[in-house]
């Protein structure tokens, strides 16, 4: 599951200061074998209590779906004693699944548990990293129940049940409510346009349905939001143009140049441009007034190495004091790193982009070819275009 915390960019001076690190896991958290017996659910937000007869209902949801969950661990089907990952799957019919990205990304191999413990390999037929979904097929049983798609759009205030593996359960029940609808992570990395809502969803949880009143999916669970109630999911319906593509087998990565914002810097990733001149005095950083994306690393023989992008360079005494800043995709400005995100990801890997860069003050024009995220190695935790 991705967690993230989001705090205001005009608090960068104190939280760099301190030194204080952002919380992304984009993992799911190994646990160990769970127990078959699920806990009672719960709901939260006191204004927004479920009814009793919204419970009832969705708890006789549950009863009805849950044969139709999955609990999926990247391990081998023969040997899944510690699992490196574990999250949720959903049947959809005729043997697909449905899932989170993130459960796919990297993985070697994938085992699907049904309630009866039985465990079937995971193939993955297709994937949309910018969307968070994949599509697993997996030869379960002919009576393995269906999580049918949502036909139309959730409204916001509808009651939801969701399904998952999180706190070394098995397939519990997570319920509470659609809280917003087009909901933004504030990060270009992350799916846009997602649903937010109470349901209690932790780690483990991943890819789980998210499913409405009715007994219909209505989402894939994506992401929570480190120190709230809020928690993210992928809306999904009958119609969606993503599924039909992750049935014919596309597997579409993320674009990228290979630049690195470190950790140390992912609080000002979205660094407003009236901030800029502000944070670069505070910093002593020698990058000069026009604001832009600069980035701290380049991953070796990435589009970005190729083309000869400059990082900021460090100081004798450790200090960070120039570097180049991007300003433009194909004449398209940004402002900053996140905005830099924004812009390479309305093309895809293959494509070439003309990038405006700041040089030693001199404005420059860097023609990179765009690669896609599984050329480059893991940056766990930091921002990567």
């Amino acid at each position: 599951m991705k967690a993230i915390r989001l705090a205001s960019p005009h608090s960068f001076m104190l939280i760099l200061a301190l030194g204080l690190n952002i919380g992304i896991a984009q993992t799911p958290l190994p646990t160990p074998a769970p127990s078959t017996t699920p806990p009672p659910a719960t709901s939260r937000r006191a204004g927004q209590v479920l009814s009793p007869s919204e419970l009832a209902t969705l708890r006789a949801l549950f009863v009805k779906l849950r044969p139709g969950t999955l609990r999926l661990e990247t391990c081998p089907t023969a040997d899944c004693r510690i699992p490196r990952n574990v999250g949720t799957a959903f049947h959809i019919g005729n043997g697909y699944a449905l899932t989170s990205y993130i459960m796919v990304h990297r993985a070697q191999s994938l085992s699907a548990q049904t309630l009866d413990q039985k465990r079937y390999a995971a193939e993955v037929i297709g994937y949309d990293e910018q969307s968070d979904m994949a599509l697993l097929r997996v030869n379960l049983p002919a009576e393995t129940p269906v999580l049918p798609l949502a036909a139309t759009a959730p409204v916001s205030g509808d009651a939801l049940l969701g399904i998952g593996n999180s706190g070394n359960t098995f397939l519990t029940p997570k319920m509470g409510r659609l809280t917003g609808l087009n909901a933004d992570a504030g990060r270009a990395d992350f799916p846009a346009k997602t649903l937010q809502t109470d349901v209690p969803f932790r780690h483990g949880d991943t890819g789980g349905p998210i499913i409405n009143a009715k007994g219909e999916v209505v989402g894939v669970m994506s992401f929570i939001h480190v120190g709230s109630d809020a928690t993210y999911a992928v809306p999904v319906t009958t119609s969606d143009p993503r599924i039909a593509d992750l049935r014919q087998g596309v597997k579409r990565n993320a674009p990228m140049i290979g630049l690195v914002l470190s950790k140390a810097f992912s609080r000002v990733s979205a660094l407003p441009a009236s901030s800029y001149m502000a944070f670069i005095k505070h910093f002593k950083l020698d990058l000069g007034p026009t604001p832009g994306a600069f980035f701290t690393s380049v991953f070796p023989n990435a589009a970005g190495a190729q083309a000869g992008l400059q990082p900021l360079k460090s100081s004798a005494d450790n200090q960070w004091i120039a570097g180049d800043i991007v300003t433009a995709v194909n004449s398209e400005r940004v402002n900053n790193f996140s905005e830099l995100q924004s812009a390479v990801r309305r093309y895809q890997p293959g494509e070439s982009v003309t990038l405006t860069v700041l040089r030693a003050g001199q404005e420059i024009q860097v023609k990179v070819t765009l690669m896609p995220s599984t050329s480059l190695p893991e940056a766990s935790g930091e921002n990567v275009v």
